[in-house]
């Protein structure tokens, strides 16, 4: 180090003026200022793991919103002969995956059940046959791969002379065959008027077209309908036959006519054609009361968005306002309010929810009664989170001068205080959302709630409706389980990326 002689010893010449020629001043800055909400995005977006739950999050309520625009079901829709059907996917069709099949074990009897469907429509219900197999004492077995939608087979249907007409019309227009004749059983089992005599009613005349009620001969022409009575609408009863070999030299019967109109033996699969416009594909399966799984589950993923969603803003409007004026003032309001806090929060949530079912739901509605139970307490976690903030942040020395200044409490509040802890407010309001799926699925499992009617059902109501079957038909719990399941890590895993993003000094600490 130089000391003053040494200094005194350097040559004038020596020194030289910097930059004489131009003004010396601070330099603009070349950057664009990044406010808090981009500041704490850049930090969010490296959050990998964070971003993919928000990704996953997006897509489940878009599966939510989507599905019923484009479903041909809804929640109301109620099949009793396709129940428990297994999930099929149109292109997924042989490949013994998704496509609707399942390995089934059967008699005799059932495989002959099974085959005569194949024979008779020709849509195969045993799509393959492993192996045949006897056992001790001699009966035979069958393993084969079945299909859940072709084994439902033939059902019998009452249908009034209307539904008859516009059946018949829908095969002459489409030649689609829905009707089928009746087993041999069925038509002996008609045998009325003295003597015993046959007694059949003509329904559709010599010209008719329809492949349910027309039969050609070899030549191709049709054969003409015969009538066995001379007064067949004096009848109460009777039957429509077409004369045909059956293998028994008996006749086709297609329809036999009783007092409320006539039963009719149909392929329920064309059925389900007629009246939907469209051969049956669950994407998901359908559950023990024939509802479509992949309508529902968007139907109980909605719920479950708005009902969370419209919480935790009731809440976090509620516990804003109310922790704000605690940690504000302080003293004796925040000793008074913070008891109010303690109390409610002591009280447990299973026990406010099930006292309101029971004694609320009635005169507001189940939904109605939920929202309460939840805000009752819900808030209290919020007020909490604004109270220690707003404790955090009230002597900092910015307020101090706004106060100095004059400003009015309303200012200090909203626009010096409240902004900064608006970050950690946020990630408490997003952390409280899976909280209240839970909640919600929970109460609907164990049937303390029932949000199930013929327009709404729940992720919880699906779980408990599935459970029984968890063995045999594992698809009625599988997807609402992965539902909720996926929705709640990750709402956790967003909330964690946010609080991470808007607090730094937080990173890594867990709620």
């Amino acid at each position: 180090m130089m000391d003053e002689k040494n200094m005194r010893d350097i040559a004038p010449e020596r020194f030289r003026f910097v930059r004489s020629d131009e003004r010396i001043h601070d330099e603009k800055l070349k950057t664009k200022p990044i406010g808090y909400f981009k500041d704490a995005w850049l930090r969010f977006r490296k959050d990998k793991s964070a971003v993919v739950a928000f990704a996953l999050i997006v897509m489940l309520m878009l599966f939510s919103i989507i599905v019923p625009f484009v479903s041909y079901y809804d929640v109301t829709f109620r099949d009793g002969y396709y129940k428990t059907l297994l999930p099929k996917l149109p292109f997924m069709q042989g490949t013994g995956f998704w496509d609707g099949t399942a390995s089934q074990r059967e008699t005799q009897g059932g495989y002959d059940y099974l085959d005569s469907i194949g024979v008779e429509t020709g849509r195969k219900a045993i799509v393959k046959l492993n192996r045949k197999f006897e056992d001790a004492n001699g009966i035979a077995y069958y393993d084969m791969r079945v299909d859940s939608y072709a084994k439902v087979g033939y059902v019998y249907l009452n249908v009034d002379k209307d539904q008859y007409a516009a059946l018949m019309d829908y095969q002459d227009r489409t030649g689609r065959q829905v009707l089928y004749p009746m087993p041999r059983t069925w038509q002996t089992n008609f045998v009325m008027g003295n003597g015993g005599a046959n007694f059949w009613y003509k329904l559709a005349d010599e010209k008719a077209t329809s492949s349910g009620l027309a039969v050609r001969d070899e030549a191709g022409a049709f054969v003409p309908n015969y009538i066995t009575s001379d007064d067949p609408e004096a009848m109460g009863y009777g039957s429509l036959r077409i004369p045909g070999d059956d293998g028994q030299g008996g006749w086709y019967v297609y329809a036999q006519r009783n007092q409320s109109g006539y039963r009719v033996r149909v392929d329920y699969m064309e059925y389900f054609r007629y009246v939907h416009g469209v051969l049956p594909c669950f994407v998901f399966g359908t559950n023990v009361y024939g509802q479509d799984i992949f309508s529902c589950l968007a139907a109980g993923g909605r719920l479950s968005f708005i009902l969370a969603i419209s919480i935790s803003i009731i809440n976090i409007a509620i516990g804003a306002v109310y922790g704000a004026i605690e940690g504000y003032y302080g003293g004796w309001v925040d000793i008074i309010m913070e008891r109010i806090s303690d109390i409610l929060s002591s009280v447990p949530f299973i026990v406010v929810a099930t006292l309101f079912q029971m004694h609320l739901a009635e005169k507001v509605g189940v939904l109605a009664s939920l929202l309460f139970a939840f805000v009752l307490t819900g808030w209290v976690h919020e007020a909490v989170t604004v109270r220690m903030q707003f404790y955090r942040f009230k002597g900092q020395e910015y307020v101090l001068a706004a106060r100095t200044l004059g400003a009015k409490d309303g200012r200090l509040i909203f626009k010096h205080i409240f902004p900064n802890a608006l970050g950690t407010i946020i990630t408490s309001s997003v952390l409280s959302i899976p909280g209240v799926i839970f909640s919600e699925s929970m109460l609907s499992y164990l049937h303390i709630i029932n949000l199930e009617t013929s327009s709404l059902t729940s992720i919880g109501t699906m779980l408990s409706s599935g459970q029984g079957l968890l063995s045999t038909y594992p698809h009625i719990i599988l997807f609402p389980a992965l539902f909720i399941s996926i929705l709640e890590i990750s709402f956790n895993l967003f909330g964690n990326g946010l609080r991470d993003a808007f607090n730094p000094s937080l990173r890594g600490v867990d709620d």
